[in-house]
């Protein structure tokens, strides 16, 4: 299978090469960014003598000659006009960016303050939540990779929302991450001096995952209403916790909620319960694809706590992507990706 990548220069972009370099199915046909036509090394030295590709201009017509598969892991607002250029090419495309997420028209221009794709693609494109949406996915063209946050949240969330087990208005997100998240565009807000030692929220209600949640929620239980959303950077480099709270509707205990949650991830090899009493931290999931959830049932205010936890370049970003690709193509959703969590 013949793949390129887009966006290669990107921390999403070069995740995907660290993938697809040892995956036993995907080849990486070609490398494609805006920057200079100059070998990958010279961007990533660590890559110096494992990977010697030529990063090429973006050129549709040839990557759709020589592919069967592209990754875009460019900005959001630069996808969306890619995108409307392979729509008349035998390719398949898996976006990164948040260009094909939102299909309320009007919404994405709203939250990302940037020009939408062309309809008829994002109404084709399928959410690309891998455990929740895989016959879709194994039939699609298009595939709208989801949001690093909006991963954590929803694998965190789906089980009960599914299942109608909580109040539809009650749910909290206090979503963290690590600084990669931002990307490789330098700003204030990402220097050393901000981020070392220190703890801060951004984007006080305004994230532009939240759409993107709520829109997975309201396919899952139509009561769901709009949930309040926070996001905190912390002083790491990868890794993303989702601590979510809501109002139970019965009365239930942690034992059964744990219950319930192995039973919907039975089979999916990359989202791992803990059991009662045991939470997970970022870094036991770090270079990994895994999504770890820990659960505990307040009895006294019958609310649940949901903590779920990913490596935001993994399964927020370019392991998800390839886990998606995998289903594309009717392999096994893992392959490629069993690499052990890097530790400490």
């Amino acid at each position: 299978m013949r793949t390129s990548i887009i966006g290669t220069t990107g921390y999403g972009g070069v995740e995907l090469l660290r993938i697809l370099h040892r995956h036993p199915v995907f080849k990486i046909q070609s490398i494609h960014s805006t920057k200079d036509e100059v070998p990958i090394w010279h961007e990533y030295p660590h890559l110096y003598q494992i990977l010697g590709k030529q990063l090429e201009k973006i050129d549709v017509e040839e990557i759709s000659a020589k592919s069967d598969l592209v990754f875009l892991a460019t900005p959001s607002g630069v996808s969306s006009k890619l995108v409307a250029q392979f729509l008349h090419h035998n390719i398949k495309v898996i976006d990164l960016s948040g260009d094909l997420r939102l299909k309320k028209p009007g919404e994405y221009e709203a939250w990302y303050k940037k020009t939408g794709a062309v309809p008829s693609v994002v109404e084709e494109a399928v959410y690309g939540l891998s455990e929740w949406n895989e016959k879709q996915i194994e039939k699609a063209r298009f595939i709208a990779n989801p949001g690093c946050y909006a991963t954590a949240v929803l694998l965190g969330l789906a089980p009960v929302v599914k299942e109608k087990l909580i109040v539809p208005d009650s749910i909290i997100i206090d979503g963290k991450s690590g600084i990669s998240g931002a990307g490789k565009s330098l700003t204030k807000a990402s220097l050393f001096a901000e981020v070392n030692e220190n703890f801060k929220i951004y984007k006080v209600n305004e994230h532009q995952h939240t759409p993107e949640i709520e829109q997975q929620l309201l396919e899952w239980n139509e009561n769901i209403e709009p949930i309040t959303f926070s996001t905190h950077l912390l002083p790491i480099t990868r890794g993303i916790m989702a601590t979510i709270y809501v109002k139970l509707r019965a009365q239930a205990n942690t034992e059964q909620l744990v219950a319930l949650y192995k039973e919907a991830y039975k089979g999916k090899p990359f989202v791992r319960v803990r059991p009662h009493g045991n939470y997970p931290s970022v870094k036991e999931v770090q270079g990994s694809n895994y999504c770890d959830i820990g659960l505990n049932v307040d009895e006294r205010t019958g609310r649940l706590t949901i903590v779920s936890v990913i490596d935001n370049l993994m399964k927020g970003a370019a392991g998800q992507a390839v886990q998606n690709a995998n289903i594309l193509n009717r392999l096994n959703p893992a392959t490629g990706l069993e690499m052990l969590p890097l530790y400490p």
